[in-house]
C-alpha cells in the first residue's frame, strides 16, 4: 500500500552544494538519499513530495559536510500481508515467476501460479496441465501478498495467485464472464420454474 509519510531527520548535507540556496541544497540531498531507501517500519521510499521546514545548520568537526534538522513528506510503498496487488510479470523461471509490483518486486512460487500442475518451457512459459492456461513476461495480474520478509538489501515478498480473483487479467475477466452466464442462466430457470406454478 502507498503511504505518505512526515518525518523529521538530521540531512546531512554534502560540501558540493553549499553554493546552492538550503532548501534546494536539503531537498537535493533529500532525493539522493532517500531514493529507493528501505526500512522494515516505514516501507521502500517512492519519492520526496516535500521539505516542509528547514532549520539552522551545524558543522561537526572533521566531517566537512552541513547537518539540518529538516521536517519532509515521502511517499512510500509499505506491503501489508493479504494486501491484494496488480502488477506485471517481469521475469519466468523454473521455480515461479518475479512480478513487478512498482517499487518492489515479489514472486510466486509455481505451485502458486495458478490452480493446476504448472510447467515450465525453455521458452519461458510457465503453462497449466488441465486448464492450458499460460503465464509469459509482460502479463499483467492481480496477486495476495502471503509473505514479507525483510532479511537482506530488499524485502522478499511471496504471492500467490490461487485464489478466486486473482491470476492473470484475461483470467479474471474470463471467470468473471462465466459466472455472470450462470447466474443469469439460473435466474432463467428459477424464472421458468415460477410461470408453471
Amino acid at each position: 500500500m502507498f503511504y505518505e509519510v512526515l518525518v523529521t531527520d538530521h540531512v546531512r548535507v554534502e560540501p558540493n552544494k553549499f553554493g546552492m540556496d538550503t532548501d534546494a541544497a536539503v531537498r537535493t540531498q533529500l532525493e539522493e538519499s532517500y531514493s529507493g531507501f528501505q526500512d522494515k517500519e516505514i516501507g521502500t521510499v517512492v519519492a520526496v513530495l516535500e521539505v516542509k521546514e528547514v532549520k539552522e545548520g551545524i558543522i561537526i568537526p572533521g566531517d566537512g559536510a552541513a547537518y539540518y534538522e529538516s521536517t519532509f513528506k515521502l511517499i512510500v510503498f509499505k506491503p501489508e500481508l493479504q494486501e491484494l496487488v496488480y502488477g506485471q510479470i517481469e521475469e519466468i523461471t523454473n521455480f515461479g515467476a518475479f512480478i513487478s509490483l512498482g517499487p518492489i518486486r515479489g514472486m510466486i512460487h509455481i505451485s502458486q501460479t495458478m490452480d493446476d500442475f504448472v510447467s515450465f518451457s525453455d521458452t519461458g512459459v510457465l503453462t497449466g496441465k488441465d486448464g492450458k492456461k499460460n503465464l509469459v513476461q509482460g502479463d499483467k495480474c492481480i496477486a495476495r501478498i502471503v509473505a514479507i520478509s525483510y532479511k537482506g538489501e530488499e524485502p522478499k515478498i511471496g504471492l500467490t495467485m490461487r485464489q478466486p480473483g486473482l491470476g492473470k487479467l484475461e483470467w479474471v475477466k474470463a471467470e468473471k464472464e462465466k459466472s455472470e452466464a450462470q447466474t443469469k442462466q439460473a435466474e432463467a430457470i428459477e424464472a421458468k420454474k415460477g410461470k408453471k406454478k
